[in-house]
């Protein structure tokens, strides 16, 4: 008895420290050397008051002021008087409104209502009339809509004043404005005892107060107009000097006075509870420390609890553990909720029933992972425990076996199993003659079919979480392929189905990064052209420029909407191409002139660009059957390619050779560039060495060679060696 006494008071020491710790954890930042007055409930309501003071009584609103600072620009002038369209479209809607009302009346002989109808609509189209001809008129309307507007907002005020009065009647004052020496005191104020105060001005911040505001009203008058019924109104600024009190005599009919005795309430409760926490810590590591020979007194319960699975026994201590952990938190909520005292008999009821709950499932949680920790200590016994365990024997249950029959075949067995089962298990027990029979059979025909039956489900859920892994995007691993099962069957098309998703998935990952590179960069080319376009137009629209600055924003003019056609010519070429939307007019031509021509054609810029050509051609034609002109732009893009990219001071190698039946064109290159290990992505439309996109190339030339290349049924092959830049363009020239 006594040893179940020590086990009860470890328990509930335990319990005990919990319940501290949770509770200094949750409160004790709050709590621990702070008052009421340093509370957050207690300085939300201090910040309100002081900031509705400054606005409704230090610094208040002037209304007339705030009339007189009305200010209507030329913009909001015109802004609405086009708010519903032109003049004409206006009128049009006017007219449109009202003419059918007035045929109405006409058919009806109504003459009265047709002469009020008609002087509306003309004394509404006279309104429109006169906003489109006097600017004094229509500032004269949204003057007059805002005059109202900050009429509203002062009455507001009022009445925010009249209720600040009211709530905060708690609170004196006493300030004085620093520039006007103005003085203003609450009609209570007097040298009295306080329990709190705030003073601003000598050693502490003065009282900053700025009495412009922003009016923004809901306005339900369809004869004004939204965006004039909310404006800025500029006002003053002020710095006082002075005090907020809250003196100890009004404290207790204040509303904050059963807030100031629950918090001090709660702080004593939590101050024992602490305490006594530590005390508990001491008597845990002394007179109480607990020790395994005292978790022997529930011998029974030890037996009986050790005869369940292992898993069975960790899902219980962890569900035990979970709601402990729960009512350990509730009981921190409760002191965190616990604000009045005219909840505090609830506030008690809860602490005590989520307590006893605690001790409970703390207990129990504690002894149960002892008992586990016991019957675990020594391997041999673990692993005796854990081929005990439901998920042990169940994943040996649905061990995915060779079975020679189809899915559909075994699972109309095992459904015609469970229903003759069934009926056995009737006759059993209406017939006591066929309980052997039946047992017999259960033994020897239900329990393989069961058995194959989950051997099969496990297998197919198997296939089925692989199948869910692919959708996933998990693409790791095979499923593996047992039997020739039609199950069988389907891991293997699943496995080729994920190789191909696989590659998919890839290739998409490429392509939609390359779609986005493509977007950016066709959008930074196109619009570099475009802004100076629109800039230089901008500058020749001014009447104050000189002929010669005309003449020289007319010449970059001319320059860069050359550039911008160039690249969007470019961009439907290559984009004809890629589409196949383009025909080849091929002829007989010698490419070994076509070289030539090409490479002269750009001797000069190759001086230009401080570049060494060595080319290297044969002696003799090397004829192929290929579209001229196109073949031409292939030469003349990789040369020009050479020559933007090319490093300054180095050699360039231009070599055509006849291999076989094919013409090669080969050029070598140092690049001035750092170039990028993907070869594949130079040939990318707007794809450049120059990645900080300085260069005036499009981006396009490899692209469009590639594709007339192609259509050519030729290869162009790019390598990269360092800064080696290296492509080779291969024609066929038997034709």
């Amino acid at each position: 008895m006594k040893t179940k006494g020590k086990l009860l008071l470890t328990l509930f020491l335990i319990m005990w420290v919990a319940i501290a710790f949770t509770l200094l954890k949750n409160e004790g930042s709050r709590i621990i050397g702070k008052s009421y007055f340093e509370s957050n409930q207690f300085q939300s309501s201090f910040d309100s008051f002081k900031e509705q003071l400054g606005q409704l009584v230090l610094l208040p609103f002037d209304a007339e002021k705030a009339k007189d600072s009305i200010t209507v620009t030329q913009a909001e002038i015109e802004q609405y008087r086009n708010y519903y369209g032109s003049m004409t479209e206006q009128i049009e809607s006017i007219q449109s409104q009202y003419s059918d009302r007035i045929a109405s009346a006409e058919a009806e002989n109504n003459a009265t209502l047709k002469e009020q109808l008609i002087a509306e609509r003309d004394k509404k189209i006279a309104d429109i009339t006169q906003n489109f001809k006097s600017d004094e008129y229509v500032e004269e309307k949204i003057r007059s809509d805002r005059e109202k507007q900050i009429d509203r907002y002062a009455k507001e005020q009022e009445g925010l004043k009249k209720s600040l009065q009211h709530e905060y009647s708690y609170f004196t004052y006493s300030f004085t404005n620093v520039e006007t020496g103005e003085k203003i005191e609450s009609p209570n104020f007097k040298n009295e005892s306080v329990v709190y105060s705030k003073s601003y001005g000598k050693q502490n911040s003065l009282l900053y107060v700025d009495s412009s505001f922003y009016i923004n009203v809901n306005n339900n008058d369809s004869a004004s107009l939204e965006p004039f019924t909310s404006f800025d109104v500029p006002g003053e600024a002020a710095q006082f000097e002075g005090v907020i009190y809250l003196p100890q005599r009004l404290i207790a009919s204040s509303p904050i006075h059963e807030e100031y005795w629950s918090f001090n309430i709660k702080k004593y409760i939590l101050y024992f509870i602490w305490i006594s926490g530590i005390v508990a810590v001491v008597a845990l590591f002394t007179f109480a420390r607990p020790s395994l020979k005292e978790f022997e007194v529930f011998e029974k319960a030890e037996k009986q609890f050790s005869t369940w699975p292992i898993d069975i026994r960790a899902v219980i201590v962890f569900i035990l553990a979970m709601i402990s952990l729960g009512t350990m938190d509730g009981i921190g909520w409760s002191f965190g909720e616990y604000y009045s005292i005219q909840n505090l008999n609830a506030f008690i009821f809860d602490v005590i029933f989520d307590g006893i709950v605690m001790f409970a499932t703390t207990s129990a949680t504690v002894i149960g992972a002892i008992w586990i920790w016991k019957s675990i200590k020594n391997t041999s016994n673990l692993r005796e425990e854990i081929m005990e365990t439901y998920t042990y024997r169940l994943a040996i249950g649905v061990k995915d076996l060779l079975l020679d029959r189809s899915i559909a075949f075994h699972t109309l067995f095992v459904i015609a199993t469970a229903f003759f089962a069934g009926i056995g298990l009737i006759g059993a027990f209406s017939h006591g003659d066929l309980a052997a029979i039946y047992a017999f059979l259960f033994v020897f025909v239900a329990m393989p079919v069961v058995l194959s039956f989950l051997r099969k489900i496990g297998y197919l859920n198997r296939i089925i979480k692989q199948t869910e892994d692919m959708a996933e995007g998990r693409l790791t691993s095979d499923i593996k392929v047992k039997g020739k099962s039609s199950l069988a069957t389907h891991a293997r098309n699943l496995n080729s189905l994920r190789e191909g998703v696989r590659k998919s998935m890839t290739e998409q990952a490429k392509s939609e990064r390359l779609k986005t590179e493509l977007i950016t960069n066709v959008s930074h080319d196109l619009r570099t052209p475009l802004t100076s376009i629109i800039t230089y137009t901008d500058l020749l629209k001014k009447p104050d420029i000189t002929e010669e600055e005309r003449k020289q924003y007319i010449d970059v003019l001319d320059k860069k909407s050359a550039r911008l056609k160039t690249l969007i010519e470019d961009l439907f070429e290559v984009s004809k191409m890629a589409s196949g939307n383009i025909e080849l007019f091929k002829q007989r031509l010698d490419l070994t002139q076509l070289f030539q021509q090409a490479i002269g054609e750009h001797d000069e810029s190759f001086k230009e660009a401080g570049l060494e050509i060595k080319v290297s051609t044969p002696e003799q034609p090397i004829i192929a059957y290929v579209d001229g002109q196109k073949m031409w732009r292939v030469l003349d893009n990789l040369v020009v390619n050479a020559i933007k990219y090319s490093l300054k001071g180095s050699r360039v190698y231009l070599t055509l050779t006849q291999n076989g039946r094919h013409a090669e064109f080969t050029v070598k290159n140092i690049s001035n560039y750092e170039l990028s290990e993907n070869v594949e992505e130079l040939t990318e439309r707007f794809k450049r060495a120059d990645a900080s996109r300085h260069t005036d190339g499009s981006g396009l030339g490899l692209a469009i060679a590639q594709s007339i290349v192609d259509l050519h049924n030729g290869r162009m092959k790019i390598e990269v060696d360092g800064d080696l830049f290296k492509v080779t363009v291969s024609i066929p020239t038997d034709y």
